[in-house]
């Protein structure tokens, strides 16, 4: 006799039942981080903020609030307990396996005319890239203060290699080559890069951080998130949603379904099981990151599909993440 039906149950795929509570009170936990993303949009149009707004709120969180954030919640965070290494290992091998699968994706739809070279490159970065701000908030917001740490650690592991392909890819399929010296040098002095690799040295430091001054990057590290999430609102853009094309919808199934159902099946085939499983499909299921228009602007990518890719997939995984997270939570036990 088989187990008993769950009445408050839903359906997604072949076999997998989502109890509806749990995927429900997900919804309700990230509802406020949209809110805000909500918000950053609709101040975007308001009278009272200029243009000139924007880029300068985006470059104070990318060199101050954002590193102070990683580095107080890497300093601080306790480790202790969780399978760092094999979690590591399935995030690396996922990304691996993406990138393998996104070229596949190009040698097919590329032949057939689906997808252009230059429409490729931006293909490729919002399907690998993905928004550790917004997958920190939510973590903050529905998963004890380890999960937060390991979306900060799992960003400073993967900086470096998501950028250097998605510069290498950049390179092959747009109009403009890379020049590799800078390259290496923007992400060796990348801000996050070196807060991370602060915090690191912190933690071997007795006695940790200074009292007072740990309680000041808190109070900059709070006020990180609800900015920053205000900025990806404003960075948003509603009218491209209205001329979606399969370039645009590709990379939309890419990352919000592939990507987190390939780095939950590793990371279930590797022993990973519980609150561990659930943070790394947290961080496969957030959209992409808006930092990737502006490599794609500055070395001739489709800086216009991106924007467009970015602003569809904020929107759809409104729905997806509760989703990944209701699915994941199955295998997690």
């Amino acid at each position: 006799m088989g187990p008993a039906r769950n009445p408050h149950s839903c359906v997604i795929g072949v076999g997998i039942r989502v109890p509806e509570p749990e995927m429900t009170a997900t919804f309700e936990s990230i509802l406020p981080i949209f809110l805000l993303i909500l918000a950053g949009n609709l101040l975007r149009r308001a009278p009272a903020f200029d243009d000139s707004t924007w880029p300068g709120l985006e470059k104070l969180g990318f060199w101050f609030l954002y590193p102070t954030l990683l580095f107080i919640t890497i300093s601080e965070a306790d480790f202790s307990g969780l399978a760092l290494d094999v979690m590591m290992v399935a995030l690396a091998a996922s990304i691996v396996v993406m990138c393998g699968l996104l070229y596949l994706c190009w040698k097919v739809f590329g032949a057939a005319g689906l997808v252009s070279a230059g429409q490729f490159s931006s293909v490729f970065q919002t399907s690998l890239r993905w928004n550790g701000f917004m997958a920190f908030a939510i973590a903050e917001k529905i998963f004890p203060p380890e999960g937060s740490a390991v979306v900060a650690l799992v960003m400073a592991v993967i900086i470096i290699p998501i950028n250097l392909a998605s510069i290498f890819v950049l390179e092959r399929f747009s109009d403009h080559g890379a020049h590799w010296g800078s390259v290496f040098a923007k992400v060796a002095t990348n801000p996050l890069i070196l807060a991370s690799s602060a915090a690191l040295l912190v933690r071997l430091v007795p006695g940790g951080l200074y009292g007072p001054f740990s309680e000041a990057l808190d109070l900059v590290g709070r006020a990180a998130l609800g900015m920053g999430l205000v900025v990806i609102g404003a960075g948003l853009r509603p009218g491209d949603l209205l001329k979606p094309g399969f370039a645009m919808v590709l990379p939309v199934i890419l990352k919000l379904a592939v990507f987190p159902a390939l780095l939950v099946g590793i990371a279930v085939a590797l022993g990973l099981d519980g609150m561990q499983l659930q943070y790394l499909a947290l961080c496969a299921a957030v959209p992409t990151a808006m930092n990737g228009y502006l490599l794609a602007r500055q070395m001739g990518g489709d800086a216009e599909l991106y924007a467009a890719v970015t602003t569809l997939q904020t929107v759809v995984s409104f729905l997806t993440i509760p989703a990944v997270l209701a699915v994941s939570s199955q295998f997690a036990g």
